[in-house]
């Protein structure tokens, strides 16, 4: 039974990645398995859980599989990673708080079907799942609704992150004052508050506050 959970291992990692060559199967078996401590589902699986082809499934498995080989991602790991992207500033904290969002297990890992997962929503789900990913990501202690320090804390993140070469004029109390607009429209009973429904709705009906708040901007 454990051969044949080996060999299903193998092949499910394989048929991601394209890389399955009988020639050198026997040599890199060992290998992988010592190095590779998660193995994502198969491909098929995968197909059906997000909206991805098989092609773009196994173009982001190589390169995730390049960057962890060991199947899975820890925070440190990803914020080096996401660091690159943004040399301008610093993506520390808000590379956090995607982690936070990402890791939906919530064991201090991001396996590729969380990556995967996660990614298919914010490229490829409708707009209300897509609204319902960003208010997880907002929602910092996941109680089921957004505060103002909340809100406060993830757009100081993504100024830090642009880097003042970005917003050279930008003053310090800039991000309070968006904080400020954006609860006047979202807190529609003022209780100091913004639930997942007020979230939704307020986006839907003015555009301006997804484009204003980076919603899916800096997420990939």
């Amino acid at each position: 039974m454990k051969a044949k959970n080996r060999d299903q291992s193998l092949s499910d990692s394989r048929e991601l990645d394209g890389s399955y060559d009988q020639l050198t199967d026997s040599v890199e078996d060992d290998f992988e398995l010592s190095t590779v401590c998660h193995r994502p589902e198969s491909m098929d699986k995968l197909q059906e859980q997000t909206k991805f082809t098989k092609k773009e499934l196994q173009v982001l498995y190589r390169g995730f599989k390049n960057e962890c080989p060991s199947g899975v991602v820890n925070e440190e790991t990803f914020k080096t990673i996401y660091s690159q992207f943004f040399p301008q500033g610093d993506s520390s904290m808000y590379a956090h708080f995607l982690f936070e969002a990402f890791d939906t297990n919530k064991n201090g890992s991001v396996s590729f079907e969380d990556f995967v997962f996660g990614l298919s929503i914010i490229l490829r789900g409708t707009i209300n799942d897509r609204l319902n990913w960003a208010f997880n990501l907002y929602d910092l202690n996941k109680d089921g609704c957004i505060t103002k320090e909340e809100m406060l804390d993830i757009m100081k993140s993504i100024y830090d992150m642009m880097g003042k070469y970005t917003y050279p004029t930008m003053q310090d109390d800039t991000p309070r004052e968006h904080v400020e607009s954006f609860f006047q429209k979202m807190d529609r009973n003022k209780d100091g508050v913004v639930t997942i429904e007020e979230f939704i709705e307020s986006c839907q009906k003015d555009e301006n506050i997804m484009q204003s708040m980076q919603l899916f901007d800096n997420v990939i």
